[in-house]
């Protein structure tokens, strides 16, 4: 396999690496901005919140369910790691689809280090060598080769699909600063990925307070939560048919002081009349759904209850209209 530099950690547990650096934290310490890059669905936002340690990035089993640059960021003692997560590269069909491309572009270019999640279940295709390609245009930034979900796999397809990212690389003319397979959903060697990206940043202080795990205001958040639970289960709608709007967040008054309540009222967009049946659901169970599953992970996130309204509405057509894209935040 000539020089390619694979990386499997030893049996340490991986939660642990990374704290034993014995660095004085001021003066060696780095900082830097670091993004995944992939098809969509290659277990981008699985290994951002994987290496984050909590729900920052919504994740669900459709592609192109990211729309924000959402920053994770991981405190270390000798580091911090801002994770970029850019919604998925793809050959766009709409005006979103351009502007999201846009998005991705700009990221890659202001980025200390990208990360190229390539899932161990499927061999590359035509959108891998689409993005690979980009990414040989972007020569100063080092990117590192990372294979996902190797929980999925038996050792040999797993071997040769390190051989076959290897490959891709010296096809297009550059080199992997690292090729590493990991596993976010067993926890597989997602510490040592993070020992292996913090080399490649910057020195310099936290950018970021300690007890911060994400720049996107809450309200965003809160948005995206709600839109991952109203992604379940519409295998044949359009997931980009879908976007939310949180109106306004107020504390409700009269409460105690020891048992506040916060008021969330928020709005589900979809494209056409048509598609509303299928997210109210039958009697509004669907929709009964989706705030009950939103709501528990609306108050993990604010640590407060939370009483939540929503109401689905009609924007016709929103993805090809300027005008509504800016009104849906985009």
């Amino acid at each position: 396999m000539g020089a390619m530099s694979v990386r499997n950690q030893s049996s340490e547990p991986s939660k642990d690496r990374g704290t034993s650096h014995a660095l004085d934290p001021v003066e060696n310490h780095r900082a830097g901005f670091a993004c995944f890059v992939g098809r969509p669905n290659a277990g981008k936002s699985t290994l951002t919140n994987a290496l984050v340690g909590q729900k920052v990035a919504i994740t669900a089993n459709q592609p192109q369910t990211t729309r924000h640059t959402v920053r994770g960021i991981v405190h270390r003692p000798d580091a911090q790691l801002i994770l970029v997560d850019t919604p998925g590269l793809h050959k766009p069909r709409t005006l979103l689809g351009e502007r999201l491309n846009d998005i991705v572009r700009t990221t890659w270019a202001e980025v200390d280090v990208i990360g190229f999640c390539l899932p161990a279940n499927e061999k590359l295709g035509p959108g891998d060598r689409f993005i690979a390609k980009e990414l040989a245009s972007i020569k100063k930034t080092p990117k590192i080769a990372i294979i996902t979900k190797t929980d999925l796999v038996d050792s040999k397809t797993l071997a040769e699909q390190l051989i076959a990212i290897d490959q891709l690389g010296r096809e297009l003319g550059f080199e992997w600063a690292e090729i590493v397979p990991v596993s976010a959903v067993a926890d597989k060697q997602v510490g040592l990925l993070a020992d292996l990206l913090v080399p490649l940043l910057p020195e310099g202080p936290a950018l970021y307070p300690e007890g911060d795990l994400t720049d996107e205001p809450e309200q965003v958040m809160i948005a995206e939560l709600i839109r991952e639970a109203a992604l379940e289960g519409v295998r044949d709608e359009l997931p980009h048919s879908i976007a939310v709007v949180v109106e306004e967040m107020l504390p409700r008054e009269d409460r105690p002081a020891d048992k506040p309540l916060l008021d969330i009222h928020a709005f589900v967009y979809i494209e056409r009349p048509s598609q509303k049946g299928i997210i109210i659901g039958p009697k509004g169970k669907r929709l009964k759904d989706v705030g009950i599953k939103s709501r528990k992970q609306i108050e993990a996130l604010l640590g407060t209850p939370v009483f939540l309204d929503l109401h689905v509405k009609v924007a016709k057509d929103w993805q090809r209209d300027p005008r509504q894209l800016r009104k849906l935040g985009f």
